[in-house]
């Protein structure tokens, strides 16, 4: 397990063919190689200023407008942080493969909807009830990396719902 981790972080994947998109294939350009311990530094930094940036926004909750953003930014440093432990190409070609690119669609346009909610119409009900859709997306896209997750949760949500009379 430890040897597939070393591998994955050297960048050092067999199963990629050599036919990687050269704009996303940053792993083959010298001047953004890290060390190993460079990049487990990095992901860890960016995962926690992304958890202090979401522990922030809690803490000015009762400001929607500035909860959006500290959330939003939070949420984009934590999902984030992992391109550094697999590469920002590995990274995006794993968010758009065909098992998730639909929940990363949504989780990129509930961030995008969030921004603009607070941002420009600076309407705090709509910016709450993004927010909400927002969690509800990023649920959905981690489900996505665990085998089988979201059909147990779709399984078990329509267990839940089902309304027989």
């Amino acid at each position: 397990m430890w040897a597939k981790l070393k591998q994955s972080m050297s960048g050092d994947d067999d199963d990629d063919g050599g036919g990687g998109d050269a704009l996303l294939d940053d792993e083959s350009d010298n001047f953004f190689s890290l060390s190993q311990t460079q990049r487990i530094y990095a992901f860890a930094a960016c995962l926690l200023a992304g958890l202090v940036c979401m522990f922030l926004s809690m803490i000015v909750f009762t400001k929607p407008i500035k909860f959006a953003l500290l959330f939003t930014f939070g949420n984009v440093l934590a999902v984030g942080s992992t391109a550094f432990l697999i590469g920002a190409g590995k990274q995006m070609r794993m968010m758009f493969d065909s098992a998730r690119v639909y929940a990363t669609a949504i989780y990129l346009g509930c961030v995008v909807l969030a921004l603009i909610c607070a941002l420009w119409i600076h309407s705090k009900i709509l910016t709450i009830l993004a927010v909400i859709v927002e969690i509800c997306a990023l649920v959905w896209y981690s489900l996505s990396y665990i085998p089988f997750a979201r059909r147990m949760v779709s399984e078990l949500m329509i267990r839940l719902c089902d309304t027989e009379l």
